[in-house]
């Protein structure tokens, strides 16, 4: 059966992966929705664009009765950690209420959702973590995003949840930046940075977290899946290897830890995750962290 896929978010990172390694495939339709004006508009013409906030609940109903998409991906999220807890009504609206207008939406019309959730449902002290592992958020961030997964899990459509880790690419007219690119725009400015070295992650490229929504969409996949690589690094580990890749001055990066910074929202220490279910289940495979600097680097 054709299926006919609706972005939310698709101005962010994985929203702007996913709709240029959609666009062009044959057996779908797909539906790109965001807040404001379409970020993609020069790089991707031929996208069907809808302007949609997904904290709007008659916009949200009136644009699924009319798409009637057969499948949601929801990336549109508040993702900065410490605006998070610094506002957290906003949090709130974006990452909880709108998941309540969305999954009532898909019950009444039918569509298989593919909710985005994220390794801050976790409170690090045991990493890496797999599906059945008990979340633990220590973030205004990490509660939003659990108390979105319960709605989720609730809910009479049918769903899946996606779990990511710190997620790095290039983005289209867009303000923030990653770990890859502030690491090699840092060095070549020859500014000291300071990296932690005491929180572990598994990197994932965001190519590879578009090719785990589609590889769950292509499955009608249902339940938890975690997705990102399998190498669990520090981000001054990264640094390190950016500073490799491009042949750049190591010496600028200092080796430091979280009490060194002074954020309003707790970090999980160890996090990272385990993606043995993704890779049997629906045949991901993701690159490594090196292998992600050099797509990063030919796009660029």
């Amino acid at each position: 059966m054709r299926k006919k896929v609706l972005i939310t978010g698709s101005n962010g990172l994985l929203g702007q992966k996913l709709a240029q390694l959609l666009i062009h495939n044959a057996d779908i339709d797909l539906i790109a929705t965001s807040r404001g004006q379409n970020k993609l508009a020069q790089a991707v013409p031929e996208l069907h664009f809808i302007s949609l906030d997904v904290t709007d609940e008659q916009q949200v109903e009136k644009i699924i009765s009319v798409e009637r998409p057969t499948h949601l991906i929801h990336t549109a999220a508040m993702t900065n950690v410490d605006e998070c807890e610094l506002n957290q009504e906003a949090c709130w609206k974006l990452n909880m209420e709108a998941v309540q207008y969305l999954v009532k939406a898909c019950e009444k019309y039918n569509v298989h959702l593919i909710h985005l959730s994220t390794d801050f449902v976790f409170d690090g002290e045991a990493g890496p973590y797999n599906e059945e592992a008990q979340p633990n958020p220590i973030s205004y961030y990490g509660q939003s995003k659990l108390a979105a997964e319960k709605i989720v899990r609730q809910s009479k459509a049918k769903w899946a949840i996606i779990r990511t880790v710190l997620v790095y690419g290039v983005v289209h007219d867009y303000g923030r930046t990653n770990i890859v690119l502030w690491v090699k725009n840092s060095l070549e400015a020859q500014k000291t940075i300071q990296v932690v070295n005491d929180q572990f992650r598994t990197p994932t490229l965001a190519e590879d977290l578009a090719m785990g929504c589609w590889l769950a969409v292509q499955h009608d996949a249902k339940g938890i899946f975690h997705i990102s690589s399998k190498e669990i690094l520090t981000p001054y580990e990264m640094a390190l290897q950016v500073a490799e890749y491009f042949n750049l001055n190591k010496s600028y990066i200092n080796k430091a830890d979280a009490s060194n910074f002074s954020q309003p929202a707790k970090r999980p220490p160890r996090t990272g995750f385990d993606i043995s279910k993704a890779e049997k289940i629906l045949g991901f495979k993701p690159h490594n962290f090196s292998e992600g600097i050099a797509v990063i680097a030919s796009q660029l």
